[in-house]
């Protein structure tokens, strides 16, 4: 798997905006809005034919999942359909409300100009919970909104890559063994478990009455059994301090799968140490998570998930 045949180049953040969204001012009726909202659905089906309020309106010509409330080019408030959900839970009477009596304020919103790539606006939909993010110039006037819709339809599947986290795929089955630890019982170990590596960690004591904290500081793998055979090495005389790797990248679970693969190739290396808490933590990233990620098949039922997600 190199690195330059899966190049990551960021998707086009100018694709990712509508530059048209669904406007309306603070008297809007709600009523008035869902109308709007639920423009594109009507004509898209047989219901469009029938007579009906709809029919004096203007069509806008994309519809919405959301709707901005506007005055003066500045966003006060955003409604989106979760907010119908819920105000029809609550049984209200949308023909005797406006929307700036129901609207969500204040909005999120991100300027224009610190809009550099589609991830920093996944990263503000995780942390803030939120579906819909207006941006805005440098006086607050509203430039368009980017959505879960709209960074979906831009995505490729090789950038799953910089949106999925370590977290998302390693694996916390994580054997260790100490420095003392001769190579010959590491061998044992590996073909016992059927693992391809052993993560060599110094105990620390905890600072309180935690658990023990696990430093890794190296790791002996598959391969460097394969070449101590080679050399006709004594197995059992050799300790783990002696023929170790010791030049570990440690990623954090919050670390891009993009992240990961970089430093593989960087120090062409399978497989790549996890720890978190200090210590407490130890995981494991390997080539083959990665591969099985960009498995066409995975990467489709992926794409599925992520999809009724936003759905």
């Amino acid at each position: 798997m190199l690195l330059d045949d899966l190049r990551l180049s960021e998707p086009a953040i100018e694709t990712a905006v509508d530059y048209k969204p669904l406007t309306v001012t603070p008297e809007t009726l709600l009523v008035d809005v869902i109308t709007l909202m639920n423009q594109k659905r009507i004509h898209s089906c047989s219901l469009s034919r029938v007579n009906s309020p709809l029919n004096g309106l203007t069509v806008h010509p994309t519809g919405s999942s959301c709707v901005l409330v506007i005055k003066n080019t500045k966003v006060l408030g955003i409604f989106t359909e979760r907010d119908i959900v819920r105000l029809t839970a609550d049984e209200v009477d949308f023909r005797k409300v406006t929307i700036a009596q129901v609207m969500t304020q204040p909005v999120m919103t991100l300027e224009q100009a610190t809009f550099q790539d589609v991830f920093a606006a996944l990263f503000l939909f995780r942390r803030y919970r939120i579906r819909h993010l207006p941006i805005v110039g440098q006086k607050g006037e509203l430039i368009g909104v980017i959505s879960h819709e709209s960074i979906r339809r831009i995505l490729r599947p090789v950038h799953l890559l910089k949106f999925m986290r370590v977290a998302d795929v390693m694996t916390t089955q994580v054997i260790r063994a100490s420095m003392s630890a001769s190579v010959l019982t590491l061998a044992q170990v590996m073909a016992e478990f059927r693992i391809s590596c052993v993560v060599i960690t110094e105990d620390q004591p905890p600072l309180d009455l935690g658990q023990f904290v696990h430093i890794p500081i190296g790791i002996v793998t598959e391969e460097d059994i394969v070449q101590f055979q080679a050399m006709e090495v004594n197995l059992s005389e050799v300790l783990a301090q002696t023929v170790m790797s010791t030049q570990l990248f440690v990623l954090n679970p919050e670390d891009s799968l993009w992240t990961a693969l970089v430093e593989m190739q960087r120090q062409q290396t399978r497989r790549l140490v996890v720890s978190w808490d200090r210590g407490i933590g130890l995981g494991i990233v390997t080539q083959t998570s990665l591969l099985r990620v960009l498995d066409p098949v995975q990467m489709y039922g992926v794409i599925q998930t992520l999809q009724q997600t936003v759905k």
